[in-house]
């Protein structure tokens, strides 16, 4: 029997870092002995233009070399995307897909505007989180953390010290603890139906 494999699709713009998210967490797994992949799909598009991230996890390799196309979970940087035919948010998501919204919106304001029956909708104000902490508002880092949430392909303490690990290559210690806060503030602000 095959291994079950989780399908993550991020949605942004240019800049807001679906796709650092999507590469962050597949490096974040591999850390938990699992296989993985982070990818972005974009052609030549500049800053603000839609972007999409996909992520793959799974406990045995992984052989497939192609987008997402029926999610387990869709998440949303930016909540403009949600009006966006072209942006393609709903699409190929079942009954037990579950939706990660960066917005000040209500999970139920969300599933109606998207027009989806099954699943589960959550949301968060990423934005004004990542603001808050580390004084830009970039997404995607308090994004990972409300998945930890929802999703067991990741612990809350198994992100953070995987991102400490990361970002202290890159960055000073007000960044990094500016990010852990994010992440944290995310995972418990996170609003569920």
């Amino acid at each position: 029997m095959a291994a079950a494999t989780t399908e993550i699709r991020w949605h942004g713009r240019g800049g807001q870092g679906a796709k650092t998210a999507a590469i962050f967490l597949a490096e974040a797994v591999l850390d938990q002995g699992k296989h993985s992949q982070g990818f972005p799909e974009y052609g030549p598009e500049r800053r603000g233009a839609p972007v999409r991230g996909f992520t793959r996890i799974s406990d045995a390799p992984i052989r497939l070399h192609c987008s997402i196309a029926e999610p387990d979970y869709v998440i949303v940087l930016d909540p403009t995307l949600l009006d966006s035919q072209a942006a393609g948010v709903p699409d190929g998501a079942s009954d037990d897909t579950v939706f990660l919204i960066n917005t000040v919106e209500t999970p139920a304001n969300i599933r109606k505007r998207l027009g989806i029956k099954g699943g589960k909708v959550h949301t968060v104000d990423a934005s004004l989180i990542a603001q808050e902490c580390f004084g830009r508002p970039i997404p995607n880092m308090p994004m990972i953390g409300a998945l930890a949430a929802v999703a067991d392909v990741i612990t809350l303490e198994n992100l953070v010290a995987s991102l400490v690990v990361r970002f202290k290559k890159k960055f000073s210690q007000a960044v990094i603890d500016g990010n852990v806060t994010a992440v944290e503030r995310a995972y418990k602000e996170l609003v569920s139906e």
